[in-house]
């Protein structure tokens, strides 16, 4: 899963319209090979997110904390997960949002549901 990525897909905002996003991420395994820093940002022709987070992987169950720079949120998350796929729920404030990450080989598709700000995205990202 560590490298660089890029590619596309679609945003769901608020008031239900849709818009296409390109995206790329960074993601680099860290904590002696138990965690994973990793970092999306996503834009559109009128939105954008600045997505980033660190996890920590003990015996499939994940836990972290996560920040979107753009607004300036940070929070919590909690998952499970290995060989480069998990699912997690991302909480802040009052927001909560659930991410999951499946990888095949040098193919990654990120699926983002939100309860609130935005409805969701879904992204197909490939290996550079």
């Amino acid at each position: 899963m560590a490298g660089v990525w890029s590619g596309g897909g679609t945003v769901t905002l608020d008031d239900g319209s849709t818009e296409r996003i390109r995206c790329r991420e960074t993601a680099a395994v860290g904590a002696g090979g138990a965690g994973l820093n990793l970092t999306l940002a996503c834009a559109s022709d009128s939105y954008k997110f600045d997505l980033s987070g660190n996890v920590v992987s003990e015996r499939g169950a994940l836990s972290g904390t996560w920040s979107e720079a753009s607004r300036g949120v940070t929070g919590s998350l909690e998952g499970r997960g290995g060989n480069g796929n998990f699912e997690v729920v991302a909480n802040a404030g009052g927001f909560t949002a659930r991410l999951s990450v499946a990888t095949r080989g040098s193919r990654q598709s990120v699926s983002i549901r939100a309860e609130s700000g935005f409805r969701g995205a879904t992204i197909a990202l490939a290996r550079r």
